[in-house]
């Protein structure tokens, strides 16, 4: 079974969220950032990976996402503040 990521990004205004699932976070990633990843991100430019959650399963993190979406925008950011209170960009420690 392949790994599967759920992962939440801003933009620099911390004014958005979006949230993905994926099989490969670093290649999901590159394509955010070069404005090929969902038309959402890049029309919001949100670029900022402030969280994320590995899963031994591909369909546990599409369940995940799921689930997250349904979320309230605030227990988003509480979620994502709680692991990276500074809201820096993850990316780089990819």
């Amino acid at each position: 079974m392949k790994k599967g990521y759920t992962y939440i990004l801003t933009n620099k205004n911390h004014s958005v969220l979006y949230v993905g699932a994926t099989r490969n976070l670093k290649n999901r990633m590159d394509s955010h950032k070069n404005g090929t990843g969902a038309v959402f991100t890049k029309k919001y430019n949100a670029t900022i990976l402030i969280y994320f959650e590995e899963f031994d399963n591909i369909t546990d993190a599409f369940q995940r996402e799921k689930q997250l979406k349904n979320w309230h925008k605030d227990w988003k950011w509480n979620l994502s503040k709680f692991l990276n209170p500074e809201s820096r960009d993850l990316y780089l420690d990819l």
